[in-house]
């Protein structure tokens, strides 16, 4: 923390400064931002951070929230700034875009900012934490459950996401564990920027192309929700088997319903901004959590948890917009 900043944080330094603090106990300030709701998973975010904030801003009074959105990392990277001129004690961000952001990420910290990192890594570390979803495991969890479900044979399409380390991270694993079922053939896998118009016509295409598939797995659920939307209008009956990757209320709603072919999906939790809110409050005041005998992990990894009638009712959250 710069020496500014420890003063605007003591009662000398607010003397010497000229600010006057009143008697009563510290008081933070902590920001949040995230990319706006122009996918399912990305709203939400925004749906989570609302409700972290809160529940959370009932529990601590002493604790002042933004919450922000921004539909580009340039926008994002005003956000940051914004929020740094409002004497920030703590920043939470998911970067639009790693890149992007880093700059602007390392002045914050750097500045002595607690900062929470969400989902996507920085090239170069600049926070206090680190929080993510298991990429890798939700790619195992999805092809193993395939694989099982299939009997160990048969032909899939895999829909992929953007060019990106984190859809590299699904999409490797699962061709690790589907490597130990000789049985399985993977048709085609195609990216599909986990855009749902996009995958629509990816999905159509690949149907077209081949006359016999049993699964499909889309490592996001709203492009399972188009995947299924041109299976229907192809009017395919051999495909057995769609699974997702993310845990939308809305796939989560067709496992309920005893869907015909959407038998499970993978968690990838929006909810994690709402955790990344709950650590910077423990972390910005220096306390455990729960009964951990260590401040706040520097990283934290979440479980890929395989959703399927067994255990849907778990993850049932009707209100929560994703």
């Amino acid at each position: 923390m710069t020496l500014k900043r420890v003063l605007q944080k003591t009662a000398l330094g607010a003397a010497l400064m000229g600010t006057a603090l009143t008697a009563s106990a510290q008081e933070y300030t902590i920001g949040v931002t995230v990319p706006a709701a122009e996918h399912g998973w990305t709203a939400g975010l925004s749906w989570w951070a609302q409700q972290a904030t809160e529940e959370l801003a009932e529990k601590h009074p002493d604790v002042n929230f933004t919450v922000l959105s921004a539909n580009s990392g340039t926008a994002q990277v005003a956000n940051v700034e914004d929020l740094m001129i409002r004497n920030l004690d703590a920043l939470v961000i998911l970067p639009y875009n790693p890149a992007t952001l880093q700059a602007v990420i390392s002045e914050a910290y750097e500045e002595g900012i607690y900062t929470v990192v969400v989902d996507r890594e920085l090239e170069t570390p600049a926070q206090n934490v680190f929080i993510a979803g298991d990429n890798p495991g939700l790619g195992e969890q999805a092809a193993r459950y395939i694989a099982e479900e299939l009997g160990g044979e048969g032909n899939i399409l895999v829909l992929e996401g953007p060019p990106i380390p984190i859809n590299s991270q699904r999409v490797d694993a699962f061709n690790r564990v589907m490597e130990n079922y000789p049985g399985i053939n993977i048709l085609a896998s195609q990216n599909t920027d986990w855009n749902a118009q996009q995958a629509l016509s990816v999905t159509e295409d690949l149907l077209g192309s081949n006359p016999e598939v049993d699964a499909i797995w889309a490592g996001d659920d709203d492009v399972l929700v188009a995947a299924l939307q041109a299976i229907e209008e192809n009017n395919r009956d051999d495909i057995q088997l769609v699974v997702g990757g993310g845990g939308s209320q809305r796939v989560i709603e067709m496992i309920r319903s005893d869907h015909p072919i959407v038998k499970g999906t993978v968690t990838y939790p929006p909810s994690m901004i709402a955790s990344a809110i709950a650590l910077a409050v423990h972390g910005v005041k220096g306390e455990r959590l729960g009964d951990m005998y260590h401040g706040v992990p520097s990283r934290m990894i979440l479980a890929a948890d395989l959703i399927t009638a067994d255990n849907v009712e778990e993850y049932f959250e009707p209100d929560a917009a994703y």
